[in-house]
């Protein structure tokens, strides 16, 4: 007697991401492992840093079940609870809702705009923030709407109150200032704390206020780069999350300093909302820990 064939139906799966921090101690691992068994996930990636300075624990996991997400958070609720945890449970390759804030100058928003476009860059952005209107026509072509926010010293605390407001409008979970030339508040700091990313020239600390890539130059400094940090209230000096360099030497021009660092720029700000995104990247006091 022919025996019929057997088909399998294939169990759908869903990944997920877990990050947490808390205070490190023993049995942690094996708690989180165990909470994940039990809710029938299958670890299929993990990293995990005790620091040495703060005797923080932090912890990167992936996972694949057949569960849903709220099933997975409810099984380590309690060890959320039982070690004081910060810990976040999200759906892999979901998309960050984020809103850019600029000024006049393009490239790192051309960057951000081209990788999101590309695929490769995880976040959702439905508004673009501008003190001016130069960068209108860039955010009309990728279909952006495009808020026009004037600030000046009589206006400020308005403009930052309209900020917020389009914050919760939007449901905006990233802010990314790629070259907003303007200094937020600090009470605005505070609000954004954690979920705001600035990128600035690095390695030219000395260089500040108008055109510091020609002081660089009249310098003669040997290397020019760029930081992508949380904002703070302390002025360029927030938890920093990417930093990138270059050489420079004696045959370039004040121009050509200009253009090698807005394309260090663009570059490291897209790498740290990337990662930021991706849930790799956590905050340890005045550091982060990023996992690759």
């Amino acid at each position: 007697m022919a025996r019929a064939a057997c088909s399998v139906i294939p169990v759908s799966t869903n990944d997920f991401i877990v990050s947490l921090s808390c205070p490190d101690r023993p049995g942690i691992v094996h708690a989180v492992s165990g909470a994940l068994l039990s809710a029938g996930c299958n670890i299929t990636e993990s990293q995990q840093f005790e620091s040495p300075e703060t005797h923080n624990f932090f912890m990167r996991i992936a996972v694949a079940t057949g569960q849903d997400l709220e099933t997975v958070r409810g099984s380590l609720g309690p060890v959320k609870e039982r070690f004081g945890m910060e810990l976040k449970v999200t759906a892999a390759g979901s998309r960050v809702r984020t809103m850019i804030m600029v000024s006049k100058e393009g490239h790192a928003l051309n960057d951000l705009l081209y990788s999101q476009r590309a695929g490769t860059l995880p976040v959702d952005i439905p508004v673009i923030v501008s003190n001016h209107l130069d960068l209108k026509p860039m955010a009309d072509f990728h279909g952006i709407e495009f808020i026009h926010i004037p600030v000046t010293a009589a206006t400020k605390a308005e403009a930052e109150a309209r900020l917020l407001a389009l914050v919760d409008e939007h449901d905006i979970e990233l802010v990314v200032l790629a070259r907003y030339m303007q200094i937020l508040s600090d009470d605005l700091c505070r609000a954004l704390n954690g979920r705001a990313i600035n990128i600035h020239h690095s390695f030219l600390p000395s260089f500040k206020g108008a055109k510091p890539y020609h002081q660089a130059h009249a310098r003669g400094v040997k290397i020019i780069g760029a930081t992508a940090h949380y904002v703070t209230a302390d002025l360029d000096e927030g938890p920093i999350i990417e930093q990138e360099v270059i050489r420079v030497d004696h045959a370039r021009t004040a121009e050509q300093f200009v253009a090698m660092g807005r394309d260090v720029e663009g570059r490291t700000l897209t790498r740290a909302v990337a990662w930021h995104a991706e849930r790799r990247v956590m905050l340890d006091g005045y550091r982060t820990v990023v996992f690759s």
